[in-house]
């Protein structure tokens, strides 16, 4: 046997090799510009063009972002520098205008010595959303979730603190007519008495009752008027609160678009069609303009509350239908199984369906919010003096007169970080999800 094994196989390794290091095209960046870049002679040919345009496109806009002017009070005196400089064909940003109206940009008129005010409310959102976001944070941070949103209106809009305090607390009977008396009402009965409850309280008990606590215990910060905010303070207010009222509403409509209940279903498809039939600077004009129509005479009701109730209603339509198409994707052996287990309506959407649901709809979801934040721009056309805006009034004022890209630059760019965070945000959710259901 053995001599017939030593004549079949010519040669057998008694050794290991020594590990080496893979060849120099088959590891590292010469591997991938060569996948990626110069593969077939078309990518070649793509790449040379794209390096070209690319080139084109840098020698014309670093020199003029990088040596511009950062000192000046005017447009006028920004140019005397320039050619100074430069000389007088020198091509080169006016940065001036940034560093001397940056704070007009970001906060409007809201007053100066309160600036801290916003800061800290960014802040504290931050910090509110941390829990939401990453699920690895410890869970009680969530209280700080919930008490956030009072806290942030009481340091923006100012007054007593006794008004978000009042407001809060018609959350929590909500919640004690959900949990109290469900069981013994029954859920949908609970669901309507949680809804009325805190309406009559806040219509009737709680203006009446903060008034009375400032009066015994007044605590609060200067007021602050909605007009007075502006900048990328407005735009974050309106997008921020749009985007989180919008997902819980729009989930609501895609289940009611869903039910089997007659009434229910029909004003879940007529709201939706509605409101996504109507381009959104024809509702934002509805509530600056028509919306006073039906009011009683004399009714104060902010335009930026109306605003922000718009633009909720607008995108939490397309969030219904964005969860919709998740809830259509899934397959229907997760509602039997669900079926399968007992569990009831709720339950089941809660634990099993919904929870896929989003999974799926999760790029979507995404788009949605990063197309309301951008869409915030369009309250210039109300008078809401949104960056845009301020950059019109800055532009309007002599010493500004006649700037363009530089402010333009810079809302793009603060709008771009924004922007690209969610979506970096939405691939890192995709890729957990997707780890953890492996």
């Amino acid at each position: 046997m053995s001599d017939t094994h030593a004549q079949t196989v010519a040669y057998v390794r008694e050794s290991m090799t020594e590990q080496r290091e893979p060849p120099l095209s088959e590891t590292g960046v010469y591997k991938w510009i060569h996948g990626n870049m110069l593969s077939t002679p078309l990518n070649v040919f793509l790449t040379l063009v794209s390096l070209w345009v690319i080139w084109t496109v840098l020698s014309h806009v670093l020199p003029w972002a990088v040596f511009g002017i950062w000192d000046a009070a005017s447009l006028t005196e920004c140019r005397a520098i320039r050619d100074e400089l430069y000389g007088a064909d020198g091509s080169v940003a006016c940065w001036a205008v940034i560093s001397e109206r940056w704070q007009q940009l970001l906060f409007g008129f809201y007053p100066p010595e309160g600036y801290w005010r916003p800061v800290l409310a960014f802040v504290l959102f931050l910090a509110a959303i941390a829990p939401i976001l990453f699920s690895s944070l410890p869970r009680k941070l969530l209280w700080l979730t919930l008490a956030a949103p009072f806290v942030m209106f009481w340091l923006i809009w100012g007054g007593t603190i006794w008004g978000p305090i009042c407001i809060a607390l018609g959350f929590v009977l909500g919640w004690a007519a959900i949990h109290y008396s469900g069981p013994r009402i029954g859920t949908l009965a609970a669901v309507i008495l949680a809804i009325v409850l805190p309406l009559i309280y806040w219509l009737v008990i709680a203006g009446p009752l903060a008034q009375a606590l400032s009066t015994v215990l007044p605590i609060g910060l200067n007021p602050v008027a909605s007009r007075e905010m502006g900048g990328f303070m407005l735009a974050l207010i309106i997008g921020i609160s749009g985007i989180v009222l919008s997902l819980p509403l729009g989930i609501v409509l895609a289940l009611g678009r869903q039910s089997d209940l007659f009434l229910i279903n029909k004003v879940s498809v007529i709201f939706i069609e509605v409101i996504r039939g109507v381009p959104l600077i024809v509702w934002l004009f509805t509530a600056s303009l028509l919306l006073n129509y039906f009011l009683p005479p004399g009714t104060n009701f902010d335009l930026m509350l109306r605003v922000i109730i718009m633009v909720t209603l607008f995108s939490s339509a397309y969030i219904a239908e964005v969860v919709r198409g998740g809830l259509a994707a899934l397959a229907k052996g997760q509602y039997e199984a669900a079926d399968a287990l007992g569990l009831d309506y709720w339950k089941s959407m809660r634990l099993v369906v919904l929870p896929q649901a989003l999974k799926i709809s999760i790029p979507g979801i995404v788009n949605t919010f990063i197309g309301l934040f951008k869409d915030t721009t369009l309250v210039v056309f109300i008078g809401l003096l949104d960056p845009i805006g301020l950059s019109n009034t800055i532009r309007a004022s002599t010493d500004w007169n006649g700037i363009y890209w530089e402010l333009f630059v810079f809302i793009g760019l603060c709008f771009f970080i924004f922007c690209f965070s969610m979506g970096r945000y939405s691939l890192f959710l995709e890729k957990t999800l997707r780890r953890e259901h492996r």
